[in-house]
């Protein structure tokens, strides 16, 4: 008589919805509920006073240097995700795994720790600071240095989600294209590209959704100089430090549209174009 065994995949019922409830639980009360707490407290005097503080010159200006930074890193880090990943993926050499590692770094190194590196490279008593100093050039406390702290932080965001998936679709496709006379660069266009499309603005969107909310580095070379080198995280927190909890609560609420908007247009291209995203995920 043979022995009837149980599906491992097949869980009672009640095990389904417990499971269910406690991650319906965890993300209603650690995400939603605090999200739901910031637009109540950004609304709590009206939309009239929410509009007011973002119109404030002090915001306006946070906002954007923000997206300023957000707009030059981005462009940055996809240009630095394709190369890597393309590197990485397509080729064979010594060091690849040192080249793996040092990506993944800013993932380990806290983002103060890489402000203040740029404090000791960039500063007036730093590395390059008489010189920057003599030729008149600012890099820390200005749009420079909030760059390239915004660079450091995220720039492993595009490269970590191109490597595994350029590393499954393999080389024969640009082999056979290269077989048949395609320079690199048509071969990146019309084979590698088509392929990672989904995945490079997965990475670009959590990029850019990583750089606008940027605190930790920014905030030790930016100088907290109001109305020139705060950003958007820096700004909320100046204004809650002054008791000014409306405008404090309205950035905060401003920053989380953004994210929500980024949000939203990830899932309406995955929406829009469905049909060729699950193509590429049965590639």
């Amino acid at each position: 008589m043979s022995k009837q065994f149980k599906n491992p995949t097949e869980d009672p019922l009640w095990l389904k919805l417990l499971l269910g409830a406690v991650a319906l639980g965890f993300i209603a009360i650690l995400l939603l509920l605090p999200l739901a707490l910031v637009f109540k407290e950004a609304f709590a005097d009206g939309v009239t006073t929410f509009i007011n503080a973002i119109k404030e010159p002090d915001t306006l200006s946070a906002v954007k240097l923000s997206l300023i930074a957000a707009a030059i890193a981005v462009p940055l880090n996809t240009v630095f995700g394709i190369a890597a990943a393309w590197c990485i993926a397509k080729y064979d050499f010594r060091g690849k795994t040192i080249l793996v590692t040092l990506i993944d770094l800013p993932f380990s190194v806290s983002p103060v720790v890489a402000g203040l590196i740029y404090v000791l490279v960039f500063g007036a008593q730093g590395w390059f600071g008489p010189w920057l100093v003599e030729h008149n050039i600012h890099i820390l406390f200005a749009l420079p240095g909030i760059v390239l702290a915004t660079i450091f932080v995220t720039f492993p965001f595009v490269a970590r989600v191109l490597i595994p998936l350029m590393v499954d679709l393999g080389r024969d496709e640009e082999e056979a294209a290269a077989t048949l006379g395609a320079t690199g660069l048509q071969t990146f266009l019309r084979v590698t590209l088509p392929n990672i499309k989904w995945g490079l603005m997965y990475g670009i969107l959590l990029c850019n959704a990583r750089a606008l909310g940027e605190f930790g580095a920014v905030s030790v070379v930016s100088g907290h100089i109001r109305g020139v080198t705060n950003t958007m995280p820096l700004h909320v927190q100046l204004l809650y430090d002054n008791y000014d909890y409306a405008g404090a609560f309205a950035v905060a609420a401003l920053l989380a549209m953004l994210a929500l908007l980024t949000l939203a247009l990830k899932s309406l291209l995955e929406w829009r174009y469905a049909d060729e995203l699950a193509a590429s995920h049965r590639h």
